[in-house]
Protein backbone atom coordinates (compact mmCIF):
# COMPACT_ATOMS: atom_id res chain seq x y z
CA UNK A 1 0.00 0.00 0.00
CA UNK A 2 1.09 3.33 -1.32
CA UNK A 3 3.62 1.98 -3.73
CA UNK A 4 1.32 2.84 -6.74
CA UNK A 5 1.71 6.69 -7.60
CA UNK A 6 -0.62 9.06 -6.93
CA UNK A 7 -3.27 9.87 -9.87
CA UNK A 8 -3.02 13.54 -10.09
CA UNK A 9 -6.06 15.01 -11.55
CA UNK A 10 -9.52 14.16 -10.57
CA UNK A 11 -12.08 12.55 -13.11
CA UNK A 12 -12.78 15.72 -14.53
CA UNK A 13 -8.99 17.25 -14.32
CA UNK A 14 -9.32 19.20 -11.27
CA UNK A 15 -6.22 18.96 -9.11
CA UNK A 16 -6.64 17.71 -5.27
CA UNK A 17 -5.81 21.19 -4.24
CA UNK A 18 -8.11 22.62 -6.45
CA UNK A 19 -10.79 20.61 -5.08
CA UNK A 20 -10.32 21.25 -1.78
CA UNK A 21 -9.99 24.91 -2.41
CA UNK A 22 -12.81 25.00 -4.24
CA UNK A 23 -14.89 23.30 -1.43
CA UNK A 24 -13.53 25.36 1.28
CA UNK A 25 -14.94 28.28 -0.96
CA UNK A 26 -18.44 27.16 -1.05
CA UNK A 27 -17.83 26.30 -4.63
CA UNK A 28 -19.39 23.58 -6.66
CA UNK A 29 -17.23 20.43 -6.43
CA UNK A 30 -17.58 17.20 -8.59
CA UNK A 31 -17.06 15.38 -5.43
CA UNK A 32 -16.46 16.14 -1.82
CA UNK A 33 -12.48 16.09 -0.94
CA UNK A 34 -11.77 13.76 1.80
CA UNK A 35 -9.21 14.48 4.58
CA UNK A 36 -9.22 12.80 8.05
CA UNK A 37 -9.16 15.54 11.45
CA UNK A 38 -5.92 13.44 13.20
CA UNK A 39 -4.44 12.12 9.78
CA UNK A 40 -0.69 11.13 10.82
CA UNK A 41 -2.46 7.78 12.16
CA UNK A 42 -1.24 5.97 15.61
CA UNK A 43 -3.01 3.30 13.41
CA UNK A 44 -0.43 2.98 10.52
CA UNK A 45 2.51 0.50 10.79
CA UNK A 46 4.84 2.95 8.84
CA UNK A 47 4.11 5.85 11.73
CA UNK A 48 4.74 3.56 14.18
CA UNK A 49 8.22 2.72 13.30
CA UNK A 50 8.74 6.32 13.29
CA UNK A 51 7.79 6.37 16.58
CA UNK A 52 9.89 3.71 18.16
CA UNK A 53 12.93 4.91 17.26
CA UNK A 54 11.90 8.81 18.24
CA UNK A 55 9.78 10.75 20.22
CA UNK A 56 6.61 12.27 19.70
CA UNK A 57 8.16 15.92 20.16
CA UNK A 58 11.00 15.00 18.24
CA UNK A 59 9.32 14.29 15.46
CA UNK A 60 7.32 17.47 15.67
CA UNK A 61 10.93 19.69 15.88
CA UNK A 62 12.98 17.41 13.15
CA UNK A 63 11.13 18.37 9.89
CA UNK A 64 11.87 15.42 7.69
CA UNK A 65 10.44 13.12 10.30
CA UNK A 66 7.43 15.24 10.19
CA UNK A 67 6.92 15.64 6.83
CA UNK A 68 7.46 11.53 6.32
CA UNK A 69 5.05 10.99 9.17
CA UNK A 70 2.41 13.67 7.68
CA UNK A 71 2.75 12.35 4.05
CA UNK A 72 2.43 8.41 5.51
CA UNK A 73 -1.25 8.91 5.25
CA UNK A 74 -1.52 10.17 1.81
CA UNK A 75 0.53 7.39 0.39
CA UNK A 76 -1.59 5.35 2.08
CA UNK A 77 -5.27 6.12 1.53
CA UNK A 78 -5.46 8.81 -1.19
CA UNK A 79 -6.65 11.68 0.85
CA UNK A 80 -7.11 15.03 -0.85
CA UNK A 81 -5.03 17.24 1.80
CA UNK A 82 -2.13 16.80 4.46
CA UNK A 83 -2.27 18.47 7.61
CA UNK A 84 1.12 19.24 8.59
CA UNK A 85 2.51 17.10 11.75
CA UNK A 86 2.87 19.44 15.00
CA UNK A 87 0.82 19.62 17.88
CA UNK A 88 -1.41 23.10 19.43
CA UNK A 89 0.83 23.34 22.53
CA UNK A 90 3.77 24.18 20.00
CA UNK A 91 2.27 28.10 20.61
CA UNK A 92 2.55 27.60 24.48
CA UNK A 93 5.68 26.65 24.09
CA UNK A 94 7.15 29.14 22.33
CA UNK A 95 5.65 31.95 24.79
CA UNK A 96 7.94 30.51 27.80
CA UNK A 97 6.18 27.12 29.50
CA UNK A 98 8.09 24.17 28.62
CA UNK A 99 6.37 21.16 27.47
CA UNK A 100 6.84 17.32 27.77
CA UNK A 101 4.93 15.00 26.43
CA UNK A 102 5.19 11.74 27.82
CA UNK A 103 3.14 8.89 27.22
CA UNK A 104 0.58 9.66 29.79
CA UNK A 105 -0.46 12.52 27.41
CA UNK A 106 1.42 16.24 27.28
CA UNK A 107 2.12 18.94 29.96
CA UNK A 108 3.15 22.27 30.45
CA UNK A 109 4.84 23.41 33.21
CA UNK A 110 4.18 26.52 35.36
CA UNK A 111 0.61 27.05 34.65
CA UNK A 112 -0.73 29.88 34.25
CA UNK A 113 -2.96 31.20 37.19
CA UNK A 114 -3.07 34.89 37.25
CA UNK A 115 -2.03 38.35 35.90
CA UNK A 116 1.77 37.91 37.06
CA UNK A 117 2.39 34.94 34.91
CA UNK A 118 0.37 35.74 32.04
CA UNK A 119 2.91 38.95 32.21
CA UNK A 120 5.36 36.57 32.07
CA UNK A 121 4.78 35.28 28.78
CA UNK A 122 6.75 35.97 26.21
CA UNK A 123 6.52 37.21 22.66
CA UNK A 124 7.98 35.38 20.22
CA UNK A 125 9.25 34.98 16.13
CA UNK A 126 7.77 32.01 14.54
CA UNK A 127 10.31 32.21 11.74
CA UNK A 128 12.80 31.82 14.66
CA UNK A 129 11.21 29.67 17.39
CA UNK A 130 8.67 27.34 15.78
CA UNK A 131 11.33 27.24 11.82
CA UNK A 132 10.90 23.40 12.42
CA UNK A 133 7.15 23.89 11.54
CA UNK A 134 7.44 26.12 8.79
CA UNK A 135 10.49 23.42 7.70
CA UNK A 136 7.95 20.75 8.04
CA UNK A 137 5.33 22.30 5.65
CA UNK A 138 8.28 23.17 2.83
CA UNK A 139 9.65 19.95 2.52
CA UNK A 140 6.11 18.75 2.40
CA UNK A 141 5.29 20.40 0.16
CA UNK A 142 8.34 19.88 -1.94
CA UNK A 143 7.18 15.96 -1.91
CA UNK A 144 4.16 16.29 -2.25
CA UNK A 145 3.76 18.76 -5.47
CA UNK A 146 1.87 21.73 -6.16
CA UNK A 147 -1.16 19.98 -6.97
CA UNK A 148 -1.70 18.63 -2.95
CA UNK A 149 -3.09 21.12 -0.23
CA UNK A 150 -1.07 21.22 2.64
CA UNK A 151 -3.09 22.85 5.93
CA UNK A 152 -0.91 24.06 8.47
CA UNK A 153 -2.99 24.23 11.97
CA UNK A 154 -3.25 26.01 15.30
CA UNK A 155 -5.40 26.02 18.56
CA UNK A 156 -8.22 28.80 19.16
CA UNK A 157 -7.47 31.09 22.11
CA UNK A 158 -10.10 29.41 24.35
CA UNK A 159 -8.32 25.93 24.04
CA UNK A 160 -4.96 26.79 24.20
CA UNK A 161 -5.81 29.12 27.03
CA UNK A 162 -7.09 25.66 28.93
CA UNK A 163 -4.37 24.28 28.49
CA UNK A 164 -1.54 26.91 29.63
CA UNK A 165 -4.12 26.85 32.56
CA UNK A 166 -4.87 23.33 33.71
CA UNK A 167 -1.29 22.37 32.56
CA UNK A 168 -2.34 19.07 31.14
CA UNK A 169 -4.42 18.06 28.46
CA UNK A 170 -6.42 15.08 29.76
CA UNK A 171 -9.39 15.28 32.01
CA UNK A 172 -11.43 18.29 32.90
CA UNK A 173 -10.91 22.50 32.29
CA UNK A 174 -12.58 23.03 35.39
CA UNK A 175 -9.98 25.18 36.71
CA UNK A 176 -9.59 27.18 33.22
CA UNK A 177 -13.30 27.70 33.61
CA UNK A 178 -13.77 28.71 37.20
CA UNK A 179 -10.69 31.07 36.38
CA UNK A 180 -13.06 32.54 33.43
CA UNK A 181 -15.82 33.14 35.88
CA UNK A 182 -14.05 34.90 38.72
CA UNK A 183 -10.72 36.64 36.73
CA UNK A 184 -12.56 37.28 33.11
CA UNK A 185 -10.29 40.19 32.38
CA UNK A 186 -7.16 38.28 33.20
CA UNK A 187 -8.38 34.96 30.89
CA UNK A 188 -9.26 38.04 28.59
CA UNK A 189 -6.08 38.99 28.49
CA UNK A 190 -4.56 35.91 28.48
CA UNK A 191 -7.00 35.11 24.95
CA UNK A 192 -5.66 37.81 23.26
CA UNK A 193 -1.76 37.41 24.04
CA UNK A 194 -2.77 33.89 22.17
CA UNK A 195 -4.27 35.62 19.57
CA UNK A 196 -1.69 37.92 19.15
CA UNK A 197 1.09 34.91 19.09
CA UNK A 198 -1.33 32.38 16.81
CA UNK A 199 -1.85 34.98 14.42
CA UNK A 200 1.91 35.33 13.80
CA UNK A 201 2.60 31.69 14.19
CA UNK A 202 0.06 31.22 11.34
CA UNK A 203 1.16 33.63 9.08
CA UNK A 204 4.22 31.79 9.29
CA UNK A 205 2.66 28.64 8.28
CA UNK A 206 1.08 29.94 5.11
CA UNK A 207 4.32 31.91 4.21
CA UNK A 208 5.88 28.32 4.06
CA UNK A 209 2.94 26.87 1.87
CA UNK A 210 0.29 26.01 3.88
CA UNK A 211 -2.78 26.21 1.32
CA UNK A 212 -5.58 26.20 4.09
CA UNK A 213 -5.17 27.15 7.96
CA UNK A 214 -7.11 25.16 10.64
CA UNK A 215 -8.69 26.57 14.30
CA UNK A 216 -8.64 23.86 16.48
CA UNK A 217 -11.06 24.53 19.42
CA UNK A 218 -11.40 21.30 21.28
CA UNK A 219 -13.06 22.82 24.71
CA UNK A 220 -15.69 25.88 22.64
CA UNK A 221 -18.08 23.19 24.34
CA UNK A 222 -17.72 23.80 28.13
CA UNK A 223 -18.19 27.41 27.67
CA UNK A 224 -21.94 28.76 27.48
CA UNK A 225 -22.78 31.20 24.26
CA UNK A 226 -22.94 34.35 26.22
CA UNK A 227 -18.80 32.91 27.18
CA UNK A 228 -18.17 32.10 24.14
CA UNK A 229 -19.38 35.23 22.56
CA UNK A 230 -17.66 37.51 25.28
CA UNK A 231 -14.36 36.08 24.80
CA UNK A 232 -13.49 33.44 22.64
CA UNK A 233 -15.63 34.57 19.73
CA UNK A 234 -13.66 38.06 19.55
CA UNK A 235 -10.13 35.97 20.36
CA UNK A 236 -10.72 33.86 17.24
CA UNK A 237 -11.94 36.75 15.07
CA UNK A 238 -8.96 38.70 16.09
CA UNK A 239 -6.93 36.05 14.32
CA UNK A 240 -9.11 35.30 11.22
CA UNK A 241 -9.93 38.85 10.53
CA UNK A 242 -5.79 39.34 11.10
CA UNK A 243 -5.08 36.77 8.74
CA UNK A 244 -7.23 38.02 6.14
CA UNK A 245 -5.72 41.53 5.99
CA UNK A 246 -2.44 40.29 5.78
CA UNK A 247 -1.08 41.08 1.80
CA UNK A 248 -1.51 37.53 -0.28
CA UNK A 249 -3.27 35.93 2.54
CA UNK A 250 -7.08 37.23 1.05
CA UNK A 251 -7.22 33.85 -1.06
CA UNK A 252 -6.09 31.24 2.03
CA UNK A 253 -9.42 29.41 3.41
CA UNK A 254 -9.79 29.90 7.07
CA UNK A 255 -11.80 26.42 8.94
CA UNK A 256 -12.54 26.21 12.38
CA UNK A 257 -13.59 23.18 13.77
CA UNK A 258 -15.36 23.75 17.54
Amino acid sequence: MGTEPMPQLTRSGVTRKELFLRACRFEAVERVPVWIMRQAGRCLPEYQAVRAQHSFLEICKTPELAAEVSLQPFRALGVDAIIVFSDILIVAEAMGMPLDVPESGPLLSNPVRNAGEIGRLREFDPERDTKFVGDAIRAICREAGPHVPVIGFAAAPWTLACYMIEGKTRGDVSRAKEMLRTEPAVVGELLERIARATTAYLQMQIAAGAAVIQLFDTWAGELTRQEYEEFELPATQMILQSLTKTSGNHSVPKILFA
